[in-house]
């Protein structure tokens, strides 16, 4: 209960809401907080209880960087880790690609349709585990991925992580193997590209030569069954060998370079899109001179120890002119790789990353490209040599020197062909990705989702948090004072606050408001004792404070109920009280006492009745009370007038105090006007009934008077939720001391 001698000082609005203030706001919604985190429990409970399980698994990758020469290393370690951790952002992101998921989308859905069990899945059927549910389509499967599928890398690492949810456990650990494992192939046949594609032309050519071949031993076969010559001396064969060798050197050497020239041409059109000036400035750096020049050399001496080799002088020792060959065909290449390492540093020092490794590549492409057509032009000549001594022959053997020659040459070079077909199949098949399954995803035996528990302590959470969005902005909205302490920071003097009495919700008659006599010892009596107390203690001087006019800002406030007790709680003491009622609008205490309102004041004041004839008592001692009589057409004149000023005079006289309880002040004037003629005044305002603005307004409005406010009396105060420990104490004090 609050202090009556509080100060008149001015209150900090900003220091004034403290914790208890904040458990007063929730302990007062106690009913509808209480009801909201409930809802949240069950709702919370029902949820988790009904969510259906959701099991995870996930495989993981290892991504490797392609590497390059040194002279791509970077200087800084993390400019490295920087260029890692992007390289493997692109890779996510062609994880996460339309293309890859429509092609695992064809996988999944080919082997639901080969399984025995469709139980067995979920996300890949139209009404999950539904009696007529059917296979998705791929794009509708490739949309289910996009959001079943997560792909993250982990912190730190070269490692993406490929993890899966679906309510099919099987299923699950299905999709993220056959994503990683599609995913290893895709990585393979990007990396093999070029390798493939040259594989696929020399098998081209295979079958070609080898077509070609089978004609050319036909024709032999068939001119040796005419008749002709069928043997050349050791001379004419030897020449033809050796012409035949180098003819299908020339003839693979041709095969190579247009396999090189379509590889060289992808490149070049790659990197045009990206940098056409550099693509330029590589085509004309490679066609140097200088390395034209040692291009030339290098041919040039490669065929002259082909030449050497082929000598069939086995008397002749060239193994120090073949070594001599080696050793200057050595230091030529030596010369071209240092001026290639020169050409690269100077083209990767100014070039992006993206573009590095496809400029290493063309580089290399050319200078093959270009000792292939060197080695060509060499060729070429050594057969057009070859070809001056072969025309040379006899006229009766040239002609199956010529068959001969053919079929020898198809089949050296058939020969050669397979070879390389052979080496491009090799170096196809183990050329590595960059992609390594190191864990496979295994079938989870428990349920990653839903965690049943967590989803009922969010549930409470979220309660708790719509409750105390509900609290406050109720709080905030709602204008009516609540609590003693919305009137003390108003700096507004609390009487005494009176507990809500449910009784008074709930009554059939208005004689239940007289609770001073029908309960004196219950709580809300004692606040009107205390009231009491208060009041005679307000002035130094007894005297002066007899009368005591009762009002509220608006009707429905309480204000005849605390009249009322408030005069019971003076007679209880043994003081000679008169109760008045001058609400001569709605009045009520004829009502609680069950009398007839007439006659009363207003018979009186009018000269109709004698004051004995309209003064009445009742079962409380001490307590005397006027009805309000007859209602007249102008009760403000009426309060007003001289015989109201005589009247109050003489009961003065006659008893302790005088209670009037009169109309709201902001109703209607006859309350200001009471307010002049007597000593105090009460005003009674209602916990969550009286807004601000009208108890401001009724409270400006006595002291405009120059009045003597009393104080304020708060009514129908919820103590149980508000100040439940004084409630309880007091409750037990006073029924505790009645046994």
């Amino acid at each position: 209960m609050s202090n009556p001698n509080l100060n008149d000082t001015d209150v900090d609005e900003s220091q004034s809401s403290t914790l208890k203030d904040y458990l007063i706001l929730f302990s007062a919604n106690i009913k509808p907080v209480s009801a909201i985190l409930i809802a949240s429990l069950i709702i919370s409970i029902i949820y988790a209880i009904s969510a259906r399980d959701i099991f995870k698994t996930s495989t993981a990758l290892k991504i490797t960087k392609p590497g390059g020469s040194i002279l791509q290393s970077p200087l800084m370690p993390e400019i490295s880790d920087y260029g890692n951790d992007r390289f493997i952002a692109n890779e996510i992101e062609i994880l996460k690609s339309n293309n890859i998921r429509e092609r695992i989308a064809k996988i999944l859905l080919d082997t639901l349709l080969k399984s025995n069990d469709p139980k067995s899945f979920h996300l890949l059927l139209t009404d999950e585990f539904g009696e007529d549910s059917r296979p998705k389509t791929v794009p509708e499967i490739a949309g289910v991925l996009g959001s079943a599928v997560q792909i993250e890398q982990k912190r730190g690492l070269d490692i993406i992580d490929i993890s899966v949810e679906s309510q099919a456990p099987k299923e699950a650990a299905l999709i993220a193997n056959v994503y990683a494992k599609e995913y290893l192939t895709y990585n393979l046949e990007i990396s093999r590209d070029q390798l493939t594609f040259v594989r696929e032309f020399l098998a081209n050519q295979r079958l070609e030569k080898k077509e070609q071949l089978n004609d050319a031993e036909e024709i032999l076969r068939s001119y040796q069954e005419r008749g002709g010559i069928i043997a050349l001396d050791q001379q004419a064969q030897t020449l033809i060998q050796q012409l035949a060798q180098f003819e299908a050197q020339k003839n693979a050497t041709q095969i190579e370079i247009e396999a090189s020239s379509e590889v060289l041409k992808q490149y070049r059109d790659e990197l045009s899109k990206q940098d056409p000036k550099l693509a330029d400035y590589l085509a004309s750096a490679t066609s140097e001179t200088y390395i034209k020049a040692l291009q030339d050399q290098i041919a040039e001496l490669q065929i002259r120890r082909d030449l050497a080799l082929a000598k069939t002088d086995t008397k002749t020792d060239f193994s120090d002119q073949l070594r001599d060959y080696d050793n200057k065909i050595k230091d030529l290449k030596g010369k071209l790789a240092e001026k290639i390492k020169v050409l690269k540093a100077g083209i990767f020092a100014s070039s992006p990353e993206e573009v590095k490794n496809l400029s290493q590549k063309i580089i290399e492409e050319e200078i093959k490209n270009g000792s292939l057509k060197t080695t060509l032009n060499e060729l070429n000549l050594v057969v057009k040599k070859y070809d001056e001594r072969f025309n040379k022959l006899p006229k009766t053997s040239i002609e199956l020197a010529r068959f001969e020659r053919n079929r020898e040459s198809l089949e050296k070079l058939y020969t050669l062909v397979e070879e390389k077909y052979q080496e491009a199949v090799i170096n196809e098949q183990s050329q590595p990705g960059n992609v390594l399954i190191i864990d496979d995803a295994r079938v989870p035996y428990s349920p990653a989702k839903p965690n049943r528990a967590l989803i009922i302590i969010v549930g409470l959470l979220i309660g708790a948090g719509l409750a105390f969005a509900y609290v406050f902005l109720k709080n905030y909205f709602d204008n009516t004072v609540k609590t003693p302490e919305d009137l003390q920071k108003r700096n507004i003097n609390v009487l005494a606050w009176l507990p809500r009495v449910d009784e008074l919700l709930l009554k059939e008659s208005s004689k239940v408001d007289f609770i001073i006599l029908n309960k004196p010892d219950s709580v809300t009596s004692e606040s009107f004792r205390a009231l009491r107390t208060r009041i005679q203690f307000s002035r130094p001087d007894k005297e002066t404070l007899k009368t005591i006019v009762v009002t509220s800002p608006a009707p429905q406030e309480g204000k005849t109920f605390v009249t009322i007790n408030l005069a019971g709680s003076f007679a209880q003491a043994n003081k000679k009280v008169l109760l008045v009622d001058c609400d001569l609008r709605k009045p009520r205490v004829h009502r609680v006492f069950d009398i007839a309102k007439e006659p009363g004041l207003i018979d009186y004041l009018v000269g109709d009745k004698t004051l004995e004839e309209i003064t009445h008592t009742g079962e409380m001692p001490n307590l005397s009370f006027i009805s309000s009589g007859t209602i007249p057409p102008n009760p403000a004149e009426m309060l007003d007038s001289r015989q109201m000023d005589e009247f109050l005079a003489l009961v003065r006289g006659m008893y302790d105090y005088i209670i009037i309880d009169s109309p709201p002040i902001i109703a209607v004037t006859d309350a200001e006007i009471l307010s002049k003629k007597v000593d105090g005044a009460v005003l009674v305002v209602s916990s969550e009934i009286t807004e601000y603005q009208m108890m401001e307004r009724a409270y400006q409005l006595i002291k405009h008077d120059n009045t003597t406010l009393i104080g304020t009396v708060l009514n129908n105060f919820d103590t149980r939720s508000a100040y439940g420990t004084y409630y309880k104490y007091k409750y037990y004090y006073y029924y505790a001391s009645k046994k």
